[in-house]
């Protein structure tokens, strides 16, 4: 029995400005009509037993679970990381929750963000590595080069296998520079290292308690105090953040005798930059990639990613322009890897563009904030069908509420109240309020904030359908 693991944590700073923090890029839909995650799950249709357990941060939890909602993909549970701690104790939480009944399944791991165009030939390398996890060998698949990249680790093969499709694992190499990488693609023994796995739970348990003990123990002790709240499986917080950051292939992989590597070419691609996106991307007769309304003249090998607003270019080659409602990158092709210090120095100047949209998703909707100030802040605000805000109060900001579309049912302090389509309301500093959407439609309304802190974290949350409230009343979340 295949039981896939899906492992949705991480960032994706390097496709910022599109990629957020809180709204990283295997949210996203770069490619088709689905995103990133709910096309890592439809391709397992054809190989999967049972629908995938997903690994994701607890901050991610509602944004991962309305991403199955919206196509109506079934998952095995949602398990949350308190804390980010690699791959190695990530994966050690699925297997032990796997094992749990006494079942023993063979785990499927694969990453939330990673492209694969010949999904037929994914499901296919697959299958035939099941006989090998079978014997309780861990199976990494390893990306027949087409290029000598560097921004990829390496898998070196070792002898071939008695089923003649797999073979041992010599070495594990770090990302290379060009020349290495050439020497690697020349020998025609070196495997991009695309971090998808296949072995039993209890393969991959036994080798990490051996080679890992640490972290092990760490990832049993969180398991012992686990609850379930619908879909969310929350594990014991100051056990998992007691435990080591490892990825798999340091923790098990590299120390392990039972490691082998089954060869994968299936048009695989990590989308770790913008340029990567290009080359994957269809091209029209100039080698360009233009999404959204974007008109270009005399421009060639560009890609371009306009979200909100017409986006002209004239006289470009080889660039990179993605526009968003707070912010437009533009590099060189050559230069993209270099997001990422964009994204440090965003951080280290503690603005906001580095983790939030400006329109920000929450489990009743979205909000998108489109004016602000020194003491106010003007928002959009869509509350679905039948969803609530949270009971709450703030200590330094009054609200104004005026209704777009739809109705909204208020409560304001003692009073409660109807508002429909341009009726509006005020809440006073420290009034007790709430909001929901009581009708089929959604609910529009815009808000305007005003006050000495307009921050998110001025909320005292009373009670809240989504399970927001932490034992002190307050969070941000």
């Amino acid at each position: 029995m295949i039981l896939p693991i899906i492992m949705a944590g991480g960032s994706g700073s390097r496709l910022w400005p599109l990629s957020r923090q809180q709204f990283p890029k295997q949210f996203l839909t770069l490619l088709g009509n689905h995103s990133m995650l709910q096309t890592t799950a439809n391709r397992l249709q054809g190989i999967a037993h049972s629908p995938a357990l997903v690994i994701c941060n607890e901050e991610h939890r509602f944004s991962v679970a309305e991403q199955f909602r919206l196509k109506n993909i079934n998952n095995s549970g949602i398990i949350l990381e308190p804390v980010g701690r690699n791959t190695a104790p990530a994966i050690a939480l699925a297997a032990m929750l796997a094992v749990q009944d006494g079942d023993d399944p063979i785990l499927l791991v694969l990453a939330a963000d990673h492209v694969i165009k010949n999904e037929s030939a994914f499901c296919e390398t697959v299958k035939q590595a099941v006989s090998l996890a079978e014997q309780n060998k861990l199976v990494t698949f390893g990306i027949v080069p087409t290029s000598p990249e560097t921004g990829y680790g390496y898998i070196q093969r070792g002898d071939i296998l008695a089923n003649e499709f797999g073979f041992n694992v010599a070495h594990f190499v770090e990302k290379p520079n060009l020349s290495t990488a050439q020497d690697y693609i020349a020998t025609g023994q070196y495997y991009w290292n695309s971090g998808m796995f296949l072995f039993k739970a209890s393969a991959y348990l036994q080798e990490l308690a051996l080679h890992s003990p640490d972290i092990f123990s760490a990832c049993e002790a969180a398991m012992t105090n686990t609850t379930h709240d619908a879909d969310f499986i929350r594990i014991d917080n100051s056990a998992f953040e007691a435990c080591p950051d490892d990825s798999i292939d340091y923790a098990v992989m590299e120390k392990t005798r039972h490691a082998v590597v089954v060869p994968m070419d299936c048009g695989w691609s990590d989308v770790g930059s913008w340029t990567a996106l290009w080359e994957i991307e269809d091209k029209d007769e100039y080698g360009n990639v233009f999404k959204g309304d974007v008109i270009g003249i005399n421009t060639q090998n560009t890609y371009v990613n306009a979200t909100e607003k017409l986006v002209t270019v004239i006289g470009l080659d080889d660039v990179v322009v993605v526009e968003t409602k707070d912010a437009i990158l533009i590099a060189k092709q050559s230069e993209v890897q270099q997001v990422k210090q964009v994204v440090e120095q965003l951080k280290s100047e503690n603005r906001n563009e580095w983790q939030h949209h400006r329109e920000v998703y929450r489990p009743w909707g979205k909000y998108d904030s489109i004016d602000h100030g020194g003491r106010f802040q003007v928002k959009r605000i869509t509350v679905k069908p039948g969803a609530k805000l949270s009971v709450q109060m703030h200590h330094h900001r009054a609200e104004h509420w005026i209704v777009v579309t739809g109705t909204a049912k208020v409560t304001n302090g003692e009073n409660e109240l109807l508002l429909t389509e341009n009726q509006s309301t005020y809440i006073p500093v420290g009034a007790i309020h709430a909001l929901e959407n009581p009708g089929k439609v959604p609910l529009e309304l815009i808000e305007v904030q005003s006050g000495s802190y307009l921050g998110e974290d001025d909320i005292v949350r009373f009670d809240d359908r989504y399970g927001r409230v932490d034992t002190k009343g307050i969070t941000n979340a």
